[in-house]
């Protein structure tokens, strides 16, 4: 058992436990989408599935933290790191790319205002989070 996983507060209710890995998974299903679709938060839905399955399983919560792609992100941004400035980079760049072709395809005027105020508060949010410093070997 490793150390993060040894805090894990496991529901004892086996009914509690199956409704937190479902929906844990449910939410890792969303996350993903939410990486395509500027709609849908990403981390939030990452940071959801991290909490159902703290309480629900030891081997789904190890195997998203342990995750290649998603495990890393979840970790800085609980440790409250921050982010690479590249992949902010990235993500406001997709998010503002997807929201034209939302705000193009939309044909109501309110829904348009809608999903620029949402794009601008991702963006808000997202140019506030820390920049994660990587430090290359060479420079040690």
């Amino acid at each position: 058992m490793t150390e993060a996983s040894s805090s894990l507060k496991l529901s004892k209710n086996p009914a509690v436990r199956w409704t937190l890995i479902v929906v844990g998974w449910l939410a890792i299903v969303l996350g993903v989408i939410g990486i395509f679709l500027p709609l849908l938060p990403t981390t939030p839905f990452l940071l959801l599935a991290a909490g159902c399955f703290a309480r629900s399983s030891e081997k789904f919560h190890g195997w998203l933290l342990g995750h290649k792609y998603l495990g890393p992100y979840i970790h800085l941004y609980l440790d409250g790191k921050g982010i690479p400035f590249k992949a902010k980079c990235y993500i406001i760049s997709v998010l503002w790319f997807t929201m034209g072709i939302s705000i193009y395809l939309v044909g109501h005027l309110a829904l348009k205002i809608m999903l620029v105020v949402i794009g601008v508060c991702v963006t808000i949010y997202l140019a506030r989070l820390p920049n994660l410093e990587i430090v290359s070997k060479d420079s040690q």
